[in-house]
């Protein structure tokens, strides 16, 4: 067979029912690994849905606990045709967020597969069962295609992405030879815009902390206190205006990047941003002043207030509370010194006359660390190619994502150039109720990873 024989025999996975097959199995397992009670469905997963497939890949499978108390199970596939020929490493996660059951559209089940309107429905489609299935496929395709991949692979799928990827780090380095890969392809995220391929080759870090207004003992009567003491709200909110502006820019110096490489706005340049179905459109005048939409994502940090405790929201009374918390996240690139994120806080509150509030932060901060790659590297020209090979189109090819992932694992322990490519898009649900993958998106995304695993099987013993 041919690589376009094996690039339609991988698309037609879409139309003839393997993949819905395949993915209903996955959705209908809740691995939802945030959720107590979940362990046997994470195992479940990996040991009675993903290793008889992998296994029918010609891959050797094993699973592996996790050497964190309460982190999800590994699963390690890998199949050896020659130790002399390059090793692809991909990864997916099989833990989901909570299913949100009670609110989705048309009293859908969210580990039920629901197919309207050229979207499939179900926990999991988008983020990330949906994306790590469609590679598996196009693998399965160009193996029945060739008889062979042509090359090494090491599949490695976690359970405990969506709580931070707890033990993978510890995981990751106590088996660095069995991991042991040439480049990074796997897939995950959005594309920049629904009808535009894209390369991802890296991710903004993420870190949380907590400002907290803890002032006295007991709430008190707002009638008979007042206008006499402070209100812990009132001081977060004023503190507040001193780490952003109105216009969402960040006012901390020490928590923005330094020295930020030529290429990576250059690579941004005219580089969409498309919100899909979304009635929503980013406020043009919010954040970093003089970035487009897609600098600001991608070459910038940007600070959030994620919620906030302070009362009772659902039954007010007149009483000014005691404490007030405010849960914040900052996104940030490469370059940012993460080791002065909260110190410098905590001085600039200090300066600005709050020396009452606290910060705290989590264990394991940042949860994540910013990684990135320059687009000129050559496996990263090497899978655009194959990508304008079977798309007519050239890829819109990011240094680094705006979300988060453990991508710096890979790259910087494990020492492997990362590529991303990935098959969702903006509007996909991807944490929320309603989470779908687009079909016309999904038979691209097969089509393309067998255009890439194809190319790959001809590179012989060279790299590019």
């Amino acid at each position: 067979m041919t690589r376009e024989q094996a690039v339609q025999s991988s698309r037609a996975f879409a139309s003839d029912g393997r993949f819905l097959k395949d993915l209903a199995k996955r959705v209908a397992i809740p691995t939802q690994s945030s959720v107590s009670g979940s362990e046997a469905d994470l195992w479940r997963y990996l040991t009675d849905e993903l290793k008889p497939d992998f296994e029918r890949l010609g891959c050797v499978v094993s699973t592996h606990a996790n050497p964190v108390d309460g982190g999800g199970p590994f699963l390690v596939a890998k199949r050896v045709e020659d130790p002399k020929l390059p090793t692809i490493f991909c990864y997916g996660h099989g833990d989901v967020v909570p299913g949100m059951a009670s609110e989705w559209q048309d009293n859908m089940d969210p580990w039920l597969l629901t197919i309207a309107d050229e979207k499939v429905y179900g926990r999991g489609t988008a983020d990330n069962k949906g994306q790590h299935t469609i590679n598996m496929l196009a693998l399965e395709a160009v193996l029945a295609a060739r008889g062979k991949l042509g090359f090494n692979l090491t599949f490695l799928v976690e359970m405990s992405e969506e709580t931070g990827s707890q033990g993978l780090r510890e995981f990751c380095a106590a088996n660095k030879e069995l991991l042991a890969s040439d480049v990074l392809i796997a897939s995950d995220g959005p594309r920049v815009a629904v009808d535009l391929p894209t390369m991802v080759l890296g991710v903004r870090g993420a870190m949380a902390f907590s400002l907290i207004a803890d002032l006295r003992h007991e709430d008190h009567h707002s009638g008979n206190w007042g206008g006499i003491i402070e209100d812990p709200t009132v001081l977060l909110a004023h503190a507040l205006s001193t780490i952003m502006d109105r216009n969402g820019k960040i006012l901390v110096d020490d928590w923005l990047p330094k020295d930020l490489p030529d290429y990576l706005r250059a690579s941004l340049k005219d580089c969409p941003f498309d919100p899909g179905e979304s009635a929503d459109t980013p406020d043009e005048h919010w954040g970093e002043p003089g970035y487009s939409t897609a600098e600001k994502l991608c070459a910038w940090n940007s600070f959030d207030v994620l919620s906030m405790d302070v009362g009772d929201a659902k039954n007010p009374v007149n009483a000014i509370p005691k404490r007030a918390v405010m849960h914040c996240g900052l996104r940030f690139i490469v370059g940012t010194d993460t080791d002065r994120v909260v110190p410098a806080l905590r001085e600039h509150l200090e300066q600005h006359g709050f020396p009452m509030i606290q910060v705290e932060e989590p264990d394991h901060n940042p949860a994540y660390q910013a990684s990135r790659h320059n687009p000129n590297l050559p496996w990263v020209k090497w899978v655009a190619n194959s990508i304008e090979k079977t798309m007519g189109k050239p890829p819109q090819v990011l240094p680094n994502g705006a979300g988060s992932l453990p991508n710096d694992i890979f790259c910087d322990l494990l020492g492997m150039p990362t590529i991303w490519v990935p098959h969702s898009y903006n509007s996909c649900g991807q944490h929320a109720p309603d989470e779908h993958l687009l079909l016309p998106a999904t038979i691209e995304g097969l089509g393309m990873m067998a255009g890439i695993f194809w190319d790959a099987g001809e590179l012989g013993t060279e790299r590019p």
